[in-house]
């Protein structure tokens, strides 16, 4: 597999830290940020330091963050991306594996089942997120704030072209584990019925259903994304909150919800094509909708002046 070739720095903007100039912008709100508080005023150095340690990271500190995060991700070679992508797709397949599993103990009937059974929609985000591998959907924000900060034709194609690889090896992996799941006599008769289960419920959605609830999910997965540079010691928690809501709301997300479909496939209740056109498709278009065209113009748009 071919590696791409990393994208040119502008020399006109120098790439390092030292020679970066602050523009008038820049300097307003540095200006800002110096003018104290009749209270601060009141303050010794120690204690205004402990204010200026609690202060939030500003929207525009996140969206740089993210924007070199994304930067970083389009110049890795292919192949890294592809082994991180397959590894990321088997990951969150533990999301699929401990909603079965919590499933096959609570039984059917229980009267809390969807709030529980969906704390064990979270596992395989967790594992994904802080391992750092690479999950489709948290690409519909990181790579693309780079493509909106410059739009050209070769940050458009190193932008496909890395969705493109992601999201096969995505696939794969939740195939993979799919297969294993289903034929690879791994999980008890009690834990594979209760993943069957759950992935038919998935499939009950019409195609129109899955995209609009595809949405939602894609929304939560970039502010989560936008939301984990400022919580430094919280981020389990913050993955926790917002994945568990997109499983207790019935929302789609492309990649766990692809192990839940793929399940079907290989167990023979359906076939590849139906399988795409119906709903991963609309899966991964909501997705995109949600994560790309809602949350990721909104995030450049609050900053877009500031720069």
């Amino acid at each position: 597999m071919t590696q791409p070739v990393p994208e040119q720095v502008d020399n006109t903007k120098s790439s390092t830290t030292d020679d970066l100039q602050p523009n008038n912008k820049a300097v307003k709100r540095e200006e800002r940020q110096k003018q104290s508080t009749k209270v601060e005023i009141a303050l010794t150095g120690s204690e205004r330091e402990a204010v200026d340690e609690h202060g939030s990271l500003s929207s525009l500190t996140v969206y740089s963050i993210i924007l070199r995060e994304g930067q970083e991700e389009l110049q890795r070679p292919l192949l890294s991306l592809w082994w991180s992508g397959i590894a990321a797709g088997i990951g969150i397949s533990s999301s699929v594996l401990a909603e079965g599993i919590i499933r096959s103990n609570l039984g059917s009937d229980h009267p809390y089942l969807s709030l529980i059974e969906s704390l064990g929609y979270t596992f395989g985000f967790v594992l994904v997120i802080l391992a750092r591998l690479q999950l489709f959907t948290e690409n519909t924000i990181t790579v693309v704030l780079p493509l909106l900060a410059s739009t050209t034709q070769r940050r458009l194609v190193c932008t496909a072209r890395l969705w493109a690889v992601v999201l096969a090896a995505n696939f794969v992996g939740t195939l993979f584990t799919a297969a294993i799941f289903v034929h690879g006599s791994v999980l008890t008769e009690e834990i594979l019925s209760a993943v069957l289960q759950i992935s038919r419920h998935v499939a009950e959605l019409t195609p129109a259903e899955t995209l609009m609830r595809g949405i939602p999910a894609g929304f939560f997965i970039a502010v989560l994304v936008w939301m984990l540079p400022s919580a430094k010691g919280s981020e389990v928690l913050v993955i926790i909150m917002f994945t568990w809501l997109i499983a207790a709301g019935g929302f789609t997300h492309v990649i766990a919800g692809s192990n839940e479909i793929f399940s079907l496939v290989v167990n023979g209740e359906m076939n590849m094509f139906t399988a795409l056109s119906h709903h991963i498709g609309p899966m991964l278009l909501g997705n995109i909708i949600g994560g790309t065209g809602l949350f990721a113009m909104l995030a450049y748009g609050q900053v877009r002046e500031e720069m």
